[in-house]
């Protein structure tokens, strides 16, 4: 039997013209996850997606864990969707990001504004009735992040026989850390346990920053052992707590 960890990215910047940047708070947060998980299981190997907001939580994570130097695998395949193309596509007057952003800004309430607007776009890109006018549709997206899991999954038990073999004895449970986004664990989430859409975009929306969803596998079984579990923002206040 051996896990793996999906760990959701640190709080991005909302609202600048470049999304793909953790704040402040988003660093701090993959710094206490990192403190958190001392008390944890060891992680024996470290995934994560290429986008920079990946980067920085498992930068933040090591920061905070302080632990043993761990392998680490760079796979696009955990990258999340392309939001700025799914919200260009939905509203053509947002093609410049920055300008969307500076709008949205302007308005009373922009955090609830622009998740109205971003649960539209998600609910159009899904429809699959505009599928020709996305670069990578949602179809295409939830397969590539399957095949991404499956990879791991494999590489994971081929190393696993191998050991058996050349040792005569099994290794210990491994523990495996991926460092991804929302909408790659929600997909993931919805193969496994054969949900519907409208779930999978539920389990999106009320993931949290630095969230864990763990995942157990062995030759012949994948399972969700727990979901969108912040435990460790609970502990560091609620303040700490946040969903994008």
């Amino acid at each position: 039997m051996a896990a793996i960890y999906l760990i959701r990215h640190g709080q991005a910047s909302f609202g600048s013209a470049d999304y793909d940047q953790l704040s402040a708070k988003g660093s701090k947060q993959a710094v206490i996850l990192g403190q958190y998980w001392q008390s944890s299981v060891v992680p024996h190997k470290f995934y994560s997606g290429d986008l920079l907001r990946h980067g920085q939580t498992l930068k933040g994570f090591t920061e905070g864990y302080q632990g043993q130097e761990t392998p680490m695998i760079i796979h696009s395949g955990f990258n999340e969707f392309d939001h700025v193309d799914i919200l260009t596509n939905y509203n053509h007057q947002w093609k410049n990001f920055a300008v969307m952003s500076a709008e949205v800004n302007r308005l009373k309430d922009p955090n609830k504004t622009f998740q109205n607007e971003f649960a539209n776009a998600l609910s159009r890109w899904v429809s699959g009735d505009f599928d020709n006018e996305y670069q990578e549709s949602w179809t295409k997206f939830k397969r590539r992040c399957i095949r991404a899991l499956q990879d791991i999954i494999k590489q994971e038990l081929a190393s696993s026989r191998k050991s058996v073999t050349n040792s005569g004895e099994s290794k210990k449970t491994k523990n495996i850390l991926v460092f991804t986004s929302g909408g790659t664990i929600s997909a993931i989430v919805q193969h496994i346990l054969q949900l519907s859409d409208h779930h999978a975009l539920q389990i999106n929306q009320q993931s949290r920053n630095t969230s864990v969803t763990k995942l157990l596998f062995s030759e012949n079984m994948l399972s969700v052992d727990y979901l969108n579990n912040y435990n460790h923002l609970e502990q560091a206040g609620d303040n700490w707590i946040t969903f994008r």
